[in-house]
């Protein structure tokens, strides 16, 4: 299975929105309201929305198999030497097969180049595909995050961050 990773284009901004849907929906699933899961993937991974962060930049590699988008990352620079992964998803029929870990290692060469001594990630608490894939790679916890939703739930995130 030859996986390639490039910057995303137009072309695969309909993938990338059932990529990050699907994905997001699964770190939640259970802990918050079908409601605010609707209202959070309409917000985040409409076309529009993912066509403006492309071009800011915030969408910065997706992978591909056989030209089908199979996973996408996004990040940037927070601070000065200072990144962050702002979304990574994998197709779950792709899932533990190394994508991630490629599509990780893009960002992060992406992010020195950029300046970046430190990475941080915000993940989903209980997140069991997210939690030990970062922490096998080196990502530390630091602490947690607890946020009130627009539907008045709580979500809390653990952040983590590693050394680069």
């Amino acid at each position: 299975m030859d996986v390639s990773i490039i910057k995303p284009t137009k072309n695969h901004i309909e993938a990338i929105s059932a990529i990050c849907s699907a994905g997001w929906k699964q770190t939640v699933e259970g802990k918050l309201s079908e409601e605010y899961q609707e209202q959070n993937i309409a917000f985040w991974y409409n076309h529009e929305r993912i066509r403006s962060d492309m071009e800011a930049g915030y969408y910065t590699h997706v992978a591909l198999i056989d030209s089908n988008v199979t996973g996408v990352i996004g990040g940037g620079m927070t601070n000065s030497g200072v990144s962050e992964v702002f979304m990574l998803f994998v197709d779950e029929t792709y899932r533990y097969k190394g994508t991630g870990r490629l599509l990780l290692e893009a960002l992060t060469e992406l992010q020195k180049e950029q300046g970046a001594t430190e990475q941080w990630v915000s993940v989903q608490e209980d997140n069991q595909h997210g939690i030990p894939f970062y922490e096998a790679r080196g990502f530390q916890l630091q602490g947690k995050k607890t946020e009130r939703t627009d539907t008045g739930e709580e979500q809390v995130s653990l952040r983590y961050s590693r050394q680069i």
